[in-house]
């Protein structure tokens, strides 16, 4: 992860971090197997909105969870997010980049796998 720093392997100590990750399961959950989503993602902004999201995999249309969450974060007025979960997998590059485009600083990235073991955390 570039520009990633690597925090060691452990749970989040704040509950609305572990909300996050229950939102994000609970999208990849929902929507998981009906739409073939790899990814649920939870974002909260600094207004403390939280916006949880699916992967979107249709013929025209390819996005991650991570950038729709961020799209729905944005469309709602959110200026700055202050921190993020990913359930199925890892954030990619692509979808870290996308989390530096807002403002936000040592923001938590919070990566679990579809029952809630975490896989990695970072800050950006």
């Amino acid at each position: 992860m570039t520009d990633a720093v690597a925090e060691q392997s452990r749970t989040p100590d704040d509950p609305e971090d572990l909300k996050l990750i229950t939102l994000a399961r609970a999208a990849l959950g929902r929507t998981g197997a009906a739409q073939g989503a790899a990814q649920g993602a939870a974002v909260r902004d600094t207004e403390g909105r939280a916006y949880a999201a699916a992967s979107v995999h249709l013929k025209h249309l390819d996005l991650s969870a991570v950038a729709v969450a961020v799209a729905m974060a944005v469309s709602s007025g959110a200026s700055a997010l202050e921190a993020v979960a990913v359930a199925g997998g890892p954030a990619s590059d692509d979808d870290l980049d996308l989390l530096r485009d807002l403002p936000g600083a040592g923001v938590p990235v919070w990566s679990v796998d579809a029952k809630g073991q975490l896989l990695e955390a970072s800050r950006l």
